[in-house]
Protein backbone atom coordinates (compact mmCIF):
# COMPACT_ATOMS: atom_id res chain seq x y z
CA UNK A 1 0.00 0.00 0.00
CA UNK A 2 1.20 3.73 -1.16
CA UNK A 3 2.91 5.38 2.15
CA UNK A 4 3.69 8.81 3.00
CA UNK A 5 7.67 9.61 2.73
CA UNK A 6 9.50 8.07 5.47
CA UNK A 7 10.73 11.59 6.56
CA UNK A 8 7.00 12.80 6.95
CA UNK A 9 6.37 9.66 9.12
CA UNK A 10 9.53 9.84 11.19
CA UNK A 11 9.17 13.47 12.12
CA UNK A 12 5.22 13.09 13.14
CA UNK A 13 5.93 10.05 14.98
CA UNK A 14 9.15 11.17 16.71
CA UNK A 15 7.30 14.70 17.54
CA UNK A 16 4.86 12.84 19.07
CA UNK A 17 7.22 10.79 21.25
CA UNK A 18 8.67 14.10 22.27
CA UNK A 19 5.47 15.32 23.57
CA UNK A 20 5.46 11.84 26.01
CA UNK A 21 3.26 10.05 23.49
CA UNK A 22 4.67 7.02 23.06
CA UNK A 23 8.83 5.42 23.47
CA UNK A 24 11.07 6.39 21.34
CA UNK A 25 11.75 3.06 19.87
CA UNK A 26 8.07 2.42 19.45
CA UNK A 27 7.96 6.09 17.26
CA UNK A 28 10.10 4.38 15.25
CA UNK A 29 8.53 1.39 14.77
CA UNK A 30 5.73 2.90 14.27
CA UNK A 31 6.88 5.08 11.66
CA UNK A 32 8.60 2.74 9.72
CA UNK A 33 6.82 -0.72 10.05
CA UNK A 34 7.62 -1.35 6.52
CA UNK A 35 11.80 -1.21 6.72
CA UNK A 36 13.66 -3.96 8.24
CA UNK A 37 16.87 -1.95 9.22
CA UNK A 38 17.87 1.07 9.58
CA UNK A 39 21.28 2.79 10.42
CA UNK A 40 22.27 6.56 11.73
CA UNK A 41 18.31 7.12 12.51
CA UNK A 42 18.16 6.49 16.39
CA UNK A 43 20.93 8.02 17.92
CA UNK A 44 20.84 11.07 16.16
CA UNK A 45 17.13 11.80 17.16
CA UNK A 46 18.28 10.85 20.70
CA UNK A 47 20.95 12.95 20.38
CA UNK A 48 18.85 16.07 19.09
CA UNK A 49 16.48 14.99 22.06
CA UNK A 50 19.07 14.96 24.75
CA UNK A 51 20.43 18.80 23.50
CA UNK A 52 16.95 19.84 24.29
CA UNK A 53 15.14 20.02 20.56
CA UNK A 54 11.34 19.39 20.92
CA UNK A 55 10.01 18.56 17.16
CA UNK A 56 11.21 16.93 14.09
CA UNK A 57 10.52 18.51 10.89
CA UNK A 58 10.95 17.87 7.41
CA UNK A 59 11.68 18.77 3.95
CA UNK A 60 10.80 17.52 0.59
CA UNK A 61 13.22 19.33 -1.79
CA UNK A 62 13.86 17.75 -5.36
CA UNK A 63 16.77 19.09 -7.95
CA UNK A 64 16.07 22.60 -8.77
CA UNK A 65 13.28 23.24 -6.08
CA UNK A 66 15.01 23.32 -2.24
CA UNK A 67 11.96 25.17 -0.75
CA UNK A 68 11.56 24.07 3.10
CA UNK A 69 15.23 22.92 2.79
CA UNK A 70 17.49 24.46 5.75
CA UNK A 71 20.51 26.55 5.10
CA UNK A 72 23.54 23.74 4.76
CA UNK A 73 26.52 23.07 2.60
CA UNK A 74 26.55 21.57 -0.95
CA UNK A 75 26.82 17.88 -0.23
CA UNK A 76 23.71 18.19 2.50
CA UNK A 77 21.81 19.84 -0.01
CA UNK A 78 22.56 17.78 -3.06
CA UNK A 79 22.36 14.66 -1.23
CA UNK A 80 18.81 15.98 0.26
CA UNK A 81 17.74 17.13 -3.20
CA UNK A 82 18.38 13.34 -4.52
CA UNK A 83 16.64 12.07 -2.13
CA UNK A 84 13.94 14.05 -2.07
CA UNK A 85 13.18 13.59 1.41
CA UNK A 86 14.89 15.15 4.67
CA UNK A 87 14.75 15.40 8.63
CA UNK A 88 15.75 18.58 10.37
CA UNK A 89 15.53 20.57 13.48
CA UNK A 90 15.13 24.04 13.90
CA UNK A 91 16.48 25.34 17.39
CA UNK A 92 20.37 23.95 17.04
CA UNK A 93 20.34 23.44 13.46
CA UNK A 94 21.14 19.88 11.73
CA UNK A 95 19.94 17.42 8.86
CA UNK A 96 19.47 13.90 8.22
CA UNK A 97 19.19 12.59 5.03
CA UNK A 98 17.85 8.87 4.37
CA UNK A 99 18.99 6.45 1.48
CA UNK A 100 16.95 3.67 0.38
CA UNK A 101 18.28 0.33 -0.17
CA UNK A 102 17.99 -3.62 -0.20
CA UNK A 103 19.43 -6.18 1.07
CA UNK A 104 19.51 -9.99 0.84
CA UNK A 105 19.00 -12.46 -1.42
CA UNK A 106 16.69 -12.52 -4.51
CA UNK A 107 13.42 -13.70 -3.24
CA UNK A 108 14.39 -12.93 0.51
CA UNK A 109 15.11 -9.36 0.46
CA UNK A 110 15.12 -7.04 3.19
CA UNK A 111 14.41 -2.67 2.99
CA UNK A 112 16.90 -0.40 4.67
CA UNK A 113 17.92 2.97 4.85
CA UNK A 114 21.07 4.94 5.99
CA UNK A 115 20.25 8.12 7.52
CA UNK A 116 23.41 11.01 7.29
CA UNK A 117 23.87 12.95 9.59
CA UNK A 118 25.01 16.80 7.81
CA UNK A 119 25.36 20.09 9.33
CA UNK A 120 22.73 22.53 8.96
CA UNK A 121 21.72 26.08 9.77
CA UNK A 122 18.86 26.82 12.79
CA UNK A 123 15.30 27.66 11.43
CA UNK A 124 13.80 30.86 13.02
CA UNK A 125 11.11 29.54 15.35
CA UNK A 126 8.34 32.00 13.40
CA UNK A 127 9.03 30.17 9.80
CA UNK A 128 7.65 27.06 11.40
CA UNK A 129 5.28 28.70 13.89
CA UNK A 130 3.31 30.69 11.12
CA UNK A 131 2.34 27.44 8.90
CA UNK A 132 -1.60 27.59 9.37
CA UNK A 133 -3.45 24.84 8.02
CA UNK A 134 -6.62 25.93 6.97
CA UNK A 135 -4.38 28.19 4.38
CA UNK A 136 -2.33 25.31 2.98
CA UNK A 137 -5.27 23.32 2.51
CA UNK A 138 -6.97 26.59 0.78
CA UNK A 139 -4.47 26.65 -1.21
CA UNK A 140 -3.75 23.42 -2.73
CA UNK A 141 -7.42 23.12 -3.42
CA UNK A 142 -7.08 25.82 -5.59
CA UNK A 143 -4.06 24.38 -7.29
CA UNK A 144 -5.82 21.31 -7.60
CA UNK A 145 -8.70 23.07 -9.48
CA UNK A 146 -5.91 24.99 -11.75
CA UNK A 147 -4.66 21.35 -12.75
CA UNK A 148 -7.70 19.88 -13.39
CA UNK A 149 -8.81 22.96 -15.68
CA UNK A 150 -5.27 22.21 -17.68
CA UNK A 151 -5.46 18.68 -17.71
CA UNK A 152 -9.40 19.20 -19.37
CA UNK A 153 -7.76 21.48 -22.02
CA UNK A 154 -5.35 18.87 -23.05
CA UNK A 155 -7.89 16.82 -24.08
CA UNK A 156 -7.87 12.48 -23.70
CA UNK A 157 -7.70 10.69 -20.07
CA UNK A 158 -6.05 13.06 -17.11
CA UNK A 159 -5.07 9.90 -15.48
CA UNK A 160 -4.56 7.94 -17.46
CA UNK A 161 -6.24 5.08 -16.76
CA UNK A 162 -8.89 4.01 -13.48
CA UNK A 163 -6.01 3.05 -11.73
CA UNK A 164 -5.27 6.37 -10.01
CA UNK A 165 -8.63 6.43 -9.37
CA UNK A 166 -8.95 3.10 -7.33
CA UNK A 167 -5.70 4.43 -5.41
CA UNK A 168 -6.76 7.38 -4.31
CA UNK A 169 -10.21 5.84 -3.44
CA UNK A 170 -8.19 3.41 -1.42
CA UNK A 171 -6.45 5.68 0.45
CA UNK A 172 -9.44 8.93 0.83
CA UNK A 173 -10.48 9.03 4.77
CA UNK A 174 -7.55 6.96 6.15
CA UNK A 175 -4.74 7.94 8.64
CA UNK A 176 -1.90 7.37 6.55
CA UNK A 177 -0.53 5.27 9.89
CA UNK A 178 0.11 8.78 11.68
CA UNK A 179 -0.33 9.05 15.31
CA UNK A 180 -3.94 9.55 16.62
CA UNK A 181 -2.00 13.34 18.87
CA UNK A 182 -1.60 14.85 15.44
CA UNK A 183 -3.95 18.18 15.25
CA UNK A 184 -7.14 17.30 13.15
CA UNK A 185 -6.74 20.36 10.44
CA UNK A 186 -3.31 18.87 9.80
CA UNK A 187 -4.19 15.95 9.83
CA UNK A 188 -6.78 16.24 6.79
CA UNK A 189 -3.99 18.50 4.99
CA UNK A 190 -1.25 15.97 5.28
CA UNK A 191 -3.76 13.00 3.99
CA UNK A 192 -5.26 15.27 0.66
CA UNK A 193 -1.47 16.47 0.22
CA UNK A 194 -0.85 12.89 0.25
CA UNK A 195 -3.31 11.52 -1.81
CA UNK A 196 -2.71 14.20 -4.47
CA UNK A 197 0.49 13.40 -4.73
CA UNK A 198 -0.36 9.75 -5.15
CA UNK A 199 -2.82 10.08 -7.65
CA UNK A 200 -0.41 12.93 -9.71
CA UNK A 201 2.82 10.45 -9.53
CA UNK A 202 0.47 7.79 -10.87
CA UNK A 203 -0.94 9.44 -13.73
CA UNK A 204 2.82 9.92 -15.04
CA UNK A 205 3.09 7.02 -14.92
CA UNK A 206 1.45 6.46 -18.09
CA UNK A 207 0.69 8.61 -21.51
CA UNK A 208 -3.31 9.46 -21.50
CA UNK A 209 -2.96 12.52 -23.66
CA UNK A 210 -4.50 12.28 -27.67
CA UNK A 211 -1.19 13.77 -29.04
CA UNK A 212 2.64 13.92 -28.27
CA UNK A 213 2.91 17.63 -27.32
CA UNK A 214 -0.35 17.28 -25.54
CA UNK A 215 1.00 14.42 -23.62
CA UNK A 216 4.25 16.46 -22.63
CA UNK A 217 1.35 19.12 -21.64
CA UNK A 218 -0.33 17.41 -19.34
CA UNK A 219 2.88 15.89 -17.76
CA UNK A 220 3.74 19.17 -17.33
CA UNK A 221 0.58 20.02 -15.53
CA UNK A 222 0.98 16.53 -13.18
CA UNK A 223 4.76 17.40 -12.17
CA UNK A 224 3.70 20.71 -11.01
CA UNK A 225 0.40 19.31 -9.43
CA UNK A 226 2.55 16.81 -7.49
CA UNK A 227 5.36 19.07 -6.42
CA UNK A 228 2.94 21.65 -4.92
CA UNK A 229 1.23 18.66 -2.94
CA UNK A 230 4.81 17.95 -2.10
CA UNK A 231 5.79 21.11 0.29
CA UNK A 232 2.18 21.45 1.50
CA UNK A 233 2.61 17.77 2.73
CA UNK A 234 6.01 19.18 4.28
CA UNK A 235 4.21 22.24 5.34
CA UNK A 236 1.25 20.48 7.13
CA UNK A 237 3.89 17.71 8.84
CA UNK A 238 5.74 21.09 10.38
CA UNK A 239 2.45 22.52 11.40
CA UNK A 240 1.34 19.16 13.14
CA UNK A 241 4.68 19.32 14.68
CA UNK A 242 4.75 22.35 16.05
CA UNK A 243 1.30 21.66 17.45
CA UNK A 244 2.62 18.76 19.56
CA UNK A 245 5.48 20.33 20.58
CA UNK A 246 3.31 23.12 22.32
CA UNK A 247 4.74 25.77 19.88
CA UNK A 248 1.51 27.09 18.40
CA UNK A 249 -1.82 26.01 19.84
CA UNK A 250 -3.36 22.84 18.49
CA UNK A 251 -5.29 23.58 15.09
Amino acid sequence: MPELPASVRVAAWVTHAWAGGVTHTEAVERALPDVDHTEGLVEQLRLWRDLGEAAVLVALPSPGDLAGLPRCGPIATDAAADAGEALYVAGLGGLLVPSVSTFGSAGAEGLRIDWMAHDADPVPPHRIEALEPSQLERHLRRRLLLAIDELDAVGGTPWADEIARDLVDERLGTDWALPTALPERARKVIALAGTVSLAAEVGLQASGALTAAGDESRAVALRSLRRESERTLADATNAACAAMAGWVPSR
